[in-house]
């Protein structure tokens, strides 16, 4: 009489009340262990399902599983047989490669531009989850209107489902880009037209895409000094040499370009609102340079990031509404004025660089969300992007005026806040004898994303300061965390 099959498998035997998952749990440890070696022959789903007094499409269930994972394989009119290699053991041999590839990295044969920023990269907090206080550069987020948002996600899903597949234009949705254009002539005095936009996702693309179009290794840019420290390590990544061009109240002084780095093939500046430090380009410097540019035949990048944060003051129209020859790379962002997620904004070219950008975008992404740029148009078209921008500058000019007024009585010993009538950071200088470091020491303790002036700076700084944002802090929120560090502080 032969054995029952049960005797042949003793580890398939379930606790009672374990079916479906039990038997997969079963399986799996029993490959794991070594109890079932590769190539065993399991038995039948139905000699499986007696076996262990359960229905046969559990047993079916639990098998289709092992097999979609790769612990069991099938050979036709044959059975099912355990795996020769096994996920786990794939997993264990991957661990032991990384573990080699990190003694090996010097044989990687990377680009070296990008190599000299990777120790940079490294230092970014990606992983930390808490609540970042005075974070630089976040709008206010608790103002976006959610609801409203995912009506017109669902309106545009509804106007495009019978549209999917036929958009094929890499500078973006036609409707979105003839509504930016409507809005920068007559927000921002721009001179384009639909034509001349191309959607990105964000700034840093823009600048990405600008370095992709027009540079050869060891052309030279002009950057503001201090300045955007993602704008220099694009461009540095491209094998630019970079030219810094010291910035004070008037933003950056054009004057230092024109008489000494006449080679200089661009000059990346943020004229309404200077990163850090927020001077305005005056618009003698802003003739100036436009005037540089066309007799030298140079470009401008022209980064507009902020210049909807103005608070009191008219703006200066934009470097690209005061060129006549067309020698300003304009770029603009929504993520300031929406959330940190939503990473779209867009660039106008000059005429003739219109097909060298469009394909700079087709061979980098191809082409930006589709959806959310059907949502903008629809927010955009029927105002609701010009009211939620009103509603925004009104409450981060209160919130800056809070967090001035919360420095000067908790902090004034230590810091001397320089007003500003626009963007969503304050600068404030550090008093003697205090350092950035020992400063940001106490800010960290407490959690408090305080930027040194000094992270956006290629030189030593002349002079310490550090960066708070404000825009996505209730008042309260601010006066408390201020409070807070005051206290730290004087302990």
């Amino acid at each position: 009489m032969a054995a029952p099959i049960s005797a042949s498998f003793p580890h398939l035997i379930l606790p009672k009340g374990q079916i479906k998952d039990g038997l997969y749990t079963a399986l799996r440890d029993a490959i794991l262990d070594g109890r079932l070696t590769a190539g065993t022959k399991l038995p039948s789903s139905r000699a499986l399902a007696e076996m262990m007094s359960i229905s046969r499409n559990s047993v079916l269930a639990a098998l289709e599983r092992l097999l979609d994972e790769g612990y069991l394989f099938t050979k036709p009119s044959s059975g099912t047989y355990v795996a020769e290699v096994v996920p786990d053991q794939l997993i264990h041999v991957q661990k032991n490669l990384k573990k080699v590839s990190k003694n090996t990295r010097r044989s990687l044969n990377i680009n070296p531009n990008l190599e000299a920023l990777l120790d940079s990269w490294r230092k970014q907090s990606w992983l930390s989850k808490k609540k970042k206080i005075f974070h630089v550069g976040v709008g206010c987020i608790d103002l976006f209107p959610h609801q409203l948002w995912g009506k017109l996600l669902t309106q545009a899903w509804r106007q495009s489902y019978y549209q999917l597949g036929q958009f094929y234009d890499p500078r973006g949705y036609l409707p979105l880009r003839q509504a930016i254009s409507e809005y920068v002539r007559s927000t921002r005095g721009l001179n384009c037209n639909e034509e001349q936009i191309i959607i990105v996702n964000g700034t840093q693309q823009a600048i990405h895409l600008t370095a992709y179009a027009l540079l050869q290794e060891n052309d030279e840019v002009c950057l503001d000094e201090p300045g955007y420290d993602a704008a220099f390590k694009i461009f540095r990544s491209f094998g630019a040499q970079i030219n810094l061009i010291e910035s004070d109240e008037e933003g950056m002084q054009i004057s230092d370009i024109t008489d000494h780095y006449f080679k200089s093939k661009l000059v990346y500046t943020a004229p309404s609102h200077q990163f850090p430090l927020g001077g305005t380009l005056s618009l003698a410097r802003r003739f100036a340079l436009l005037d540089w540019a066309n007799k030298q035949e140079k470009w401008i990048f022209e980064d507009d990031y902020n210049s909807e944060f103005r608070y009191g003051t008219h703006p200066i129209q934009a470097l690209q509404g005061l060129d006549q020859q067309q020698r300003v790379i304009y770029a603009g962002t929504f993520t300031k004025m929406m959330f940190p997620e939503f990473r779209l904004g867009f660039m106008v070219v000059p005429e003739a660089l219109i097909e060298t950008f469009s394909a700079a975008k087709y061979y980098t992404d191809v082409r930006s969300s589709y959806l959310e740029q059907v949502a903008l148009a629809l927010f955009i078209q029927q105002g609701h992007y010009a009211r939620h921008v009103r509603k925004v500058r009104k409450a981060c000019y209160e919130r800056q005026q809070v967090l001035i007024n919360a420095i000067n009585e908790h902090l004034s010993d230590v810091l001397d806040v320089q007003p500003t009538d626009s963007g969503i950071h304050l600068i404030c200088w550090l008093k003697a004898p205090w350092t950035e470091q020992e400063f940001i020491s106490y800010c960290s303790a407490l959690n408090l994303e305080i930027q040194p002036l000094s992270r956006y700076c290629q030189l030593e700084s002349k002079k310490a300061a550090v960066l708070l944002g404000y825009a996505a802090h209730q008042p309260e929120e601010m006066v408390e965390n201020i409070k807070r560090l005051a206290i730290s502080i004087k302990k």
